[in-house]
């Protein structure tokens, strides 16, 4: 356990850091899991909506440090190629 007061306020700052970016992690998650099921149901309309609303997220958590650049557009372009598969064959 921290004994100095910079210390201690450092793992407050830390505990409500990571609390944040596990959240935006979560979110993240929660976004591309709805947008996967709306393609595997066809419903290119709702994947496109989520699809926005994701990559905004991503790219918010990626410009704030909460994922890495590269990762944030991986993700983007693994989702963007299944939707316009999905655009294609509709």
């Amino acid at each position: 356990m921290a004994h100095k007061a910079a210390a201690i306020k450092a793992l407050r700052q830390t505990k409500k850091r990571t609390a944040r970016n596990v959240l935006v992690k979560k979110n993240i998650a929660y976004l591309k899991k709805k947008t996967v099921k709306a393609i595997d149901k066809k419903e290119a309309e709702s994947a496109e909506v989520t699809y926005r609303k994701l990559i905004q997220i991503v790219d918010k958590a990626a410009k704030n440090k909460i994922i890495s650049p590269n990762t944030a557009a991986r993700r983007k372009s693994r989702i963007a190629k299944k939707i316009n598969a999905l655009k294609k064959n509709v």
